[in-house]
């Protein structure tokens, strides 16, 4: 892979391992956070930090943003000393933006006009395999955007990923992730309920992935989080909150294109009480605390 002067916006739980990843395989990063701690945290790997997005545009030719919804994606691009703010003119590097923030393609679309009209080309990429798969470098994104522009950042990408999927126009992407979201939520939303009912039902809950291995119910997302909803102390891989958003995107792209999507509905029913039982900050197995399900005992 021919070496790149990369920036990258939100070294979080999924972008530091990203990060780290670049660096490994050669690449110049330059990292922005809005708090900077968590950038500062990546320098000892080589990663260089500045102030602002619009710095990241003078020196990068390609940026990556990887942040918490819609309303950051839009403020670290085009607000205040974003990556595109003023006119796109000599001093500004940048020619394409990859986003792999989880947003409504609606907003995706928008936003990719936008950087259009500058001369910047936007690859939305969402990803699918969580921490475990942004640490393991085998994450599956999900693209969309302009042909050229996603051929041009897929070597880029390989580096923490194990495929780059291009499903079409800006938006594509995020709607494949909304896809993504709605199987993996009800997913864990059923894992949480049989874990519920082994439960009350006096069997021991932590054997459902021995016992169900290799059959019709066996899944990675069986194996990941029945320990996760039978054990304590684990280090959380995401947010409830996180879930919750994806969700709230799923049932709006539903209402929008008339899709009936029932379960989805269902499982915004049961994340929206987590919320209101104080749960939005649990870890994503906060499923089995929605239904009251304890994890010990």
């Amino acid at each position: 892979m021919q070496k790149q002067e990369l920036g990258f916006c939100g070294p979080g739980l999924m972008g530091a391992p990203m990060i780290r990843h670049l660096l490994g395989a050669g690449q110049a990063v330059h990292v922005w956070n809005r708090s900077r701690a968590k950038a500062d945290a990546l320098v000892s790997d080589g990663a260089q930090v500045v102030d602002t997005p619009a710095a990241l545009a003078q020196c990068a030719d390609v940026v990556l943003l990887c942040v918490a919804d819609g309303a950051a994606v839009e403020q670290t691009v085009f607000g205040e000393n974003g990556l595109l703010s003023g006119s796109v003119n000599g001093a500004k590097r940048v020619r394409r933006i990859v986003d792999h923030s989880s947003i409504p393609p609606e907003l995706t679309r928008a936003l990719a006009a936008r950087a259009a009209a500058l001369g910047v080309g936007w690859v939305d990429a969402p990803v699918s395999g969580g921490v475990g798969g942004a640490q393991a470098g085998t994450l599956a994104v999900m693209a969309g955007g302009e042909a050229r522009d996603v051929e041009a950042v897929a070597p880029i990408l390989a580096a923490y990923s194990a495929r780059v999927t291009h499903m079409g126009a800006a938006g594509a992407g995020q709607t494949t992730k909304l896809c993504n979201q709605a199987i993996v939520t009800a997913t864990v939303a059923a894992i949480a309920e049989a874990v519920g009912l082994a439960r009350r039902s006096g069997i021991d809950a932590a054997k459902l992935p021995e016992a169900l291995s290799g059959g019709w119910a066996d899944s990675t997302l069986l194996r990941t989080f029945v320990p996760r909803m039978t054990q304590d102390g684990l280090a959380p891989i995401g947010a409830l909150k996180t879930f919750q958003k994806d969700v709230d995107t799923v049932a709006a792209a539903a209402q929008q294109t008339g899709t009936p999507m029932p379960v989805a509905g269902t499982v915004q029913q049961i994340l929206r009480l987590g919320a209101a039982m104080g749960l939005d900050q649990a870890d994503l197995s906060g499923f089995v605390d929605v239904l009251q399900t304890p994890r010990r005992g």
